[in-house]
């Protein structure tokens, strides 16, 4: 395999290189004192910077592979999850207050001052076991296919020295390392692929001849609403399943929520969440958009533009479209994408490991023993990550994407249900919560074991009889939907046929039960602008929705 950089690429990659591991150094030299500044920066973390970590935790490399790859072979359907920019900002104004207020260092902590300690334990060891299947395998993956790709190398080769690169700088700098790496990150993704949007509509000339060449093919590439019918992306489940697994994703999930927890007050925790959305608008421009430019090229000439399988479509256009230099800009692009969600996951799954399961068992251990397990942890989770690329190579076939929507529809509702229920009403108590989250599990495991066992008669189109092959072949954002309202519904009967809380002791963790201090607080953490600024990034998401109509 031939490396599609050449000498001028490999300085730009070099430099780009030593740029990151100087920062790393220097976050290294502050020197972590306790587990406040190794899991969460010392929560002294500006606007900007936590902003751009939510953006470079969120892209992964499973975005510049997979959703390039749904551009190209399915058009904008899936532009509705890169649209939850809009959930960003209940992160910021519903969700982050009470986390704060709380003190928390983890969600599943966040769990057991709300309801009690069965949620958290459930929370904790369902999230690590989340991460592995969902988060660490498809970015190893998808990382593998973008390095060897780029690189020349084979497959086993990227995705090992990638994750073994990340876990280094993760394991010794922890959540500062992380978060100052990825303000870097994002500018050079965002930088590197908007010259690849630019570039590739220059070829394919420009957005009205896009529009023509691939519609003439595949009249519907543009169209977001899909009938309710249709078997792969109704607008229904897209819309109303996506928001489910959007809140799950963006505002409980500790991934997401572990770089807001990072500022020390709820007025730069919601500015860093507000400057996250409007970069999450950003995919539909610099990855969608490509994924579909890749697949009018591959019509309008064939010889000059290949793509054997979707999830081929960026790397294809790096190799085609970009100058010499630029590709060095744009690989570091790309495996800033790979780097900033490895390392954001493996600081996620040391925190929550080390604080809410090696904690809780063993309560005696000093802040520096706890430091040394957090790392030990991390060091652990690489493994595992290396130990499933095999296992990801045999899966990894079809469109990536996907596969990780489906997956997290599943996981989402209980999850979502329980967090949104236990904000929003008092009267929601443990018992409830713990039913919820277990009955949950019982669901997704019932889902994935039908699907899996339905395969070959789904690939093939078959019908069989029987429930649990309807239920293996409702559409996967419906089965979301579905899931959640059946979360809530016995989350609020289990809550209204047992004893109601403590109020006392979830003081200040659920509406109703502020105080005249704490509402005051909520109600001068914001301005005009956050006000003004949350409305503008709606008005845009509706305006995007409007205009990809078909």
């Amino acid at each position: 395999m031939e490396s599609v950089l050449e000498r001028p690429d490999w300085i730009v990659l070099g430099i780009y290189f030593l740029a990151l591991i100087g920062v790393a150094a220097w976050v290294v030299l502050q020197k972590n004192k306790d587990t406040e500044d190794y899991f969460l920066a010392g929560r002294n973390v500006g606007w900007f910077v936590i902003g751009a970590s939510i953006f470079a935790s969120n892209i992964g490399s499973e975005h510049v592979v997979g959703l390039a790859g749904t551009g190209f072979e399915s058009g904008t359907p899936m532009a509705h999850y890169e649209l939850h920019a809009w959930i960003v900002l209940l992160l910021g104004w519903l969700f982050l207050p009470f986390y704060i207020r709380s003190g928390a260092f983890t969600m599943p902590e966040f769990l057991e001052k709300r309801f009690d300690s069965r949620s958290r334990w459930f929370l904790s060891i369902f999230s690590l076991v989340a991460y592995v299947l969902t988060k660490v395998s498809v970015t190893i993956y998808a990382g593998g296919i973008v390095v060897s790709e780029l690189l020349g190398i084979p497959f086993w080769y990227g995705a090992i020295g990638v994750v073994v690169f990340t876990g280094i700088y993760t394991i010794i700098g922890g959540m500062k390392a992380v978060i100052y790496t990825e303000t870097l990150q994002t500018v050079i993704l965002i930088l590197g692929s908007l010259t690849i949007t630019y570039l590739g509509l220059q070829e394919v000339g420009g957005w009205g001849q896009l529009r023509e060449t691939v519609t003439s093919v595949s009249p519907d590439h543009f169209n977001m609403w899909r009938p309710m019918s249709d078997p792969q992306f109704p607008w229904t489940g897209l819309l109303i399943g996506g928001t489910i697994v959007g809140i799950w994703y963006w505002c409980t999930d500790q991934y997401i929520v572990q770089r807001t927890l990072a500022a020390n007050n709820i007025k730069i925790g919601r500015r860093g969440a507000i400057f996250g959305a409007y970069l999450k608008l950003m995919p539909i421009l610099i990855f969608l958009v490509p994924g579909i430019i890749a697949f009018a090229l591959t019509i309008q000439n064939p010889e000059v533009f290949n793509v054997d399988r979707a999830d081929r479509a960026f790397p294809m256009l790096v190799k085609t479209l970009l100058p010499v230099g630029l590709k060095g800009l744009v690989a570091g692009g790309l495996m800033a994408a790979l780097m900033s969600s490895l390392a954001s996951v493996f600081n996620s799954c040391s925190t929550i490991f080390t604080m809410d399961i090696y904690k809780k068992l063993r309560p005696e251990k000093t802040e520096r023993e706890l430091l040394t397990i957090g790392k030990v942890a991390t060091g652990i989770i690489v493994v595992l990550g290396i130990i499933w690329i095999p296992i990801m190579d045999k899966i990894g076939g079809g469109v990536m994407y996907q596969y990780l929507q489906n997956v997290q529809s599943y996981i989402a509702p209980p999850v979502t249900a329980v967090f949104l229920l236990g904000i929003l009403w008092k009267r929601i108590n443990s018992k409830a919560a713990i039913t919820t989250l277990l009955a949950g599990l019982v669901l997704l495991i019932l889902r994935l074991g039908s699907e899996i066992y339905y395969q070959p008669q789904i690939i093939t189109g078959e019908e069989a009889s029987g429930f649990l092959f309807q239920f293996a072949t409702v559409n996967f954002a419906h089965m979301a939907i579905f899931m959640f309202i059946f979360s809530v519904i016995l989350c609020i009967s289990v809550t209204l046929a047992t004893s109601p809380p403590d109020y006392v002791k979830i003081k200040g963790l659920s509406f109703g039960t502020l105080s005249a201090e704490d509402k005051a607080a909520t109600k001068g953490s914001y301005s005009k602008v956050d006000v003004v600024l949350s409305i503008l990034l709606v008005v845009i998401v509706v305006a995007i929705l409007s205009y990809f109509t078909g």
